[in-house]
């Protein structure tokens, strides 16, 4: 929905990429790492799903092996185990962008002019703004934002 998220700067020019290779940032024995998912725009959810379970544990155990750390386009990172709302992530270059996502609580909200109780998250997205502008970020969060609050609209992405 987004490709200028999954591009890069090149020496001269903004490349567009075909693949989308989302990075999983995980904490590990040995600090943090990133566990990439190779090609995830080709497989479905139910294929990713699998392969971030495995990732993510041979990265805490420390058993990634080197290609699966790099060739990420694009990374995701979550603190919400840790309690943690907010947080700047710093980019992993040449990408543009990193996006947060803070821990899920329950919080007051207005609905059609009622306050209610509403699970609530909060989502931080540092980019390149060499790449990306300010718009093009927000319109990203707001496409995000759309999908988390009815994922089965992924369904028909996949």
């Amino acid at each position: 929905d987004n490709p200028m998220m999954n591009s890069r700067l090149g020496e001269d020019e903004i490349q567009l990429l075909q693949e989308v290779n989302v990075g999983i940032a995980v904490a590990g024995a040995q600090g943090l790492t990133v566990a990439v998912i190779k090609e995830a725009d080709g497989k479905s959810l139910e294929a990713i799903a699998g392969e971030s379970r495995d990732k993510i544990e041979r990265a805490q155990a420390g058993r990634l092996y080197i290609h699966e750390t790099s060739g990420g386009t694009f990374t995701l990172s979550n603190l919400g185990m840790y309690e943690i709302d907010d947080s700047t992530q710093i980019l992993n270059l040449p990408e543009a962008g990193i996006l947060h996502f803070g821990r899920i609580v329950q919080k007051p909200a207005v609905v059609e002019g009622q306050i209610v109780v509403r699970s609530m998250m909060h989502l931080n997205l540092t980019y390149d703004h060499r790449i990306v502008d300010g718009v093009q970020a927000a319109t990203f969060l707001r496409t995000t934002k759309r999908y988390l609050e009815n994922p089965y609209g992924l369904l028909a992405v996949c």
